[in-house]
């Protein structure tokens, strides 16, 4: 049942450049990466994001807490009794 979400691919990583969130993982093998984050984004406005704790180079976990579906759907879902 869900609309209008659009999943948006960064192969050159540009768009990670711009939002400064391009991370240096070559302690793991992978050289520069996205840091894990999602974005609540409204006509081309972002709303909200949700950017895991830790960013900077070469952290040592990949942390997945707050950028996870379940965590939109419940910001989604308490904005909406807010209004």
């Amino acid at each position: 049942g869900v609309t209008n979400v659009k999943m948006i691919p960064d192969g050159s990583a540009l768009f990670t450049k711009g939002m400064n969130m391009l991370v240096k993982k070559d302690d793991l093998g992978f050289g520069e990466r996205s840091w894990r984050y999602s974005m609540y984004v409204v006509d081309k406005e972002i709303k909200k994001v949700f950017s895991e704790e830790g960013f900077g180079d070469n952290c040592p976990t990949d942390p997945f807490a707050v950028s996870d579906v379940d965590t939109i759907i419940k910001y989604l879902k308490e904005s909406a009794k807010n209004e």
